[in-house]
């Protein structure tokens, strides 16, 4: 890749897990009895034929990364497992009185914080909570983040035994220098011990997590860790860039200095590199930042054009509606998003008064949802249209003039109504649908809000 395209976009840019994207909520345009109606509405209109989704948020975690930017609470008393799985079934029982009849679940994912703090009787009582008051798909896929440290082998044959099929390990990187900077320090044994015992098991899906620009990573570190990655051959890898936003994250990512981090040219060549080892290793590219193997259900997906994207990243499984269940989760009705309160004392509180514990949230405009499909597609397929769509028919020259550099550039093709992202393309692919980005054109951020881009 020319170091003057990385010079020229490498911008602060959203991720896109969302259209629109969180800053840019309309939350004087929300409200509860708002987010209650579009969740019903979607419930009403793919419960039975599609199902739903769910993500429940674990936020407990025994020490801090400094490179994670989730909501986590670190504690090492245990005892807070118990009234938590009972607060998210209360949770979940709120929202099946208000769906009216037993939702068809076709997926459950399991984030965090660290789900496998938690004991093997308590998820067990969380997943049998769950299920008692649904039915289930017969395509259902359930998942979860497991840390290699604290991952047992009861922890996996007790989820296997729920319905499991897919686990996902946070690595990172190998290297001791970084570990230590980044406070997750845990040894490729742990990892791989991990991964053989679920292959054991019979789990069908095994992804590790990677990440590049950690400070002071090297390209040596890049190919040692995807060099031992492959020894252990998970199916699927999430190969991210580290967004290093100090100003959102405050003293949890200030372990270490600015010029730690790695930047611009140097960053790039990590991830070409290691780009190109997970190439010859078998991994093809899979949207933004993740790969699979052939055999995977995401590679699968993404051929045969049922690639999906939300807040839980890329799946193989689309639903309209995706209820986010726990402190600070979001949920998804596709016409609205609602984000739960963000302090557990606050998320506690609100389920005493029997009232679902929304913060804040945006219901999409008829603008808006045509807008997030072009992301969607670009972020799925990379490519989109906009034939007979008259709703934004005044904003395509626009669009098309901020595109024109990508375009001299041979990042896209435009021909007529439809955009193709090219090879070369791909690695800028949150720039491009930032020219679709209506909301974020017409009010630019004073400051920064975004990762860089690149």
């Amino acid at each position: 890749m020319k170091s003057s395209l990385i010079q020229k976009y490498n911008v602060p840019g959203p991720r896109y897990t969302s259209y629109p994207t969180v800053p840019y909520w309309d939350e004087s345009g929300f409200s509860y009895d708002l987010w209650v109606t579009s969740m019903k509405k979607s419930f009403a209109e793919s419960n039975a034929n599609q199902g739903i989704s769910l993500y429940i948020h674990l936020p407990f975690c025994e020490s801090m990364c400094t490179f994670c930017g989730c909501n986590k609470r670190i504690t090492k008393n245990h005892a807070v497992e118990h009234p938590y799985i009972e607060a998210v079934l209360k949770e979940w029982h709120l929202y099946t009185q208000l769906m009216g009849e037993k939702p068809l679940i076709k997926e459950i994912h399991l984030g965090g914080g660290t789900p496998t703090f938690f004991s093997t009787q308590n998820l067990e009582d969380l997943i049998n909570g769950i299920l008692s008051h649904a039915r289930l798909a017969s395509d259902y896929v359930f998942s979860f983040e497991g840390h290699p440290n604290n991952t047992t082998r009861a922890h996996l044959q007790k989820l296997y035994d729920l319905g499991f099929r897919r686990v996902s390990y946070g690595v990172q990187d190998y290297s001791e220098t970084v570990q230590q900077a980044i406070h997750r320090v845990q040894s490729f044994h742990n990892v791989a011990k991990v991964t053989f015992w679920a292959k054991e098991i019979g789990y069908t899906s095994i992804g590790h997590d990677l990440i590049f620009g950690l400070p002071f990573q090297t390209i040596e570190d890049v190919i040692d860790t995807i060099e031992k990655t492959n020894a252990l051959r998970p199916d699927r890898l999430a190969f991210y860039s580290y967004a290093h936003v100090p100003w959102i994250k405050g003293t949890g990512q200030r372990g270490f200095k600015d010029q730690d981090v790695p930047k611009d040219d140097y960053k790039r060549q990590l991830y070409e590199t290691g780009k190109m080892l997970l190439s010859e290793f078998g991994y093809h590219e899979i949207g933004m930042d993740h790969f699979a193997l052939k055999t995977d259900s995401l590679y699968l997906a993404m051929q045969n054009g049922l690639l999906h994207r939300n807040f839980m990243g890329y799946s193989s499984s689309k639903t309209q509606l995706m209820i986010g269940l726990g402190v600070s989760s979001i949920g998804d009705s596709w016409y609205g998003f609602a984000q739960n309160e963000k302090t557990l004392e606050d998320y506690y509180q609100l389920l005493e008064w029997n009232k679902l514990p929304v913060m804040r949230g945006h219901i999409l405009s008829k603008e808006d949802l045509i807008i997030r499909k072009h992301i969607l597609n670009l972020m799925c397929q990379f490519e989109t249209s906009w034939h007979n769509q008259p709703e934004i028919a005044q904003d395509i020259p626009d669009i098309l003039v901020q595109l024109s550099e990508m375009i001299h550039d041979g990042l896209v093709i435009v021909e007529g109504s439809k955009m193709i992202v090219t090879e070369a393309g791909k690695p800028f692919v949150r720039n491009i649908c930032m020219a679709f980005d209506l909301r974020l054109k017409r009010q630019a951020p004073e400051t920064q809000l975004f990762s860089m881009t690149v």
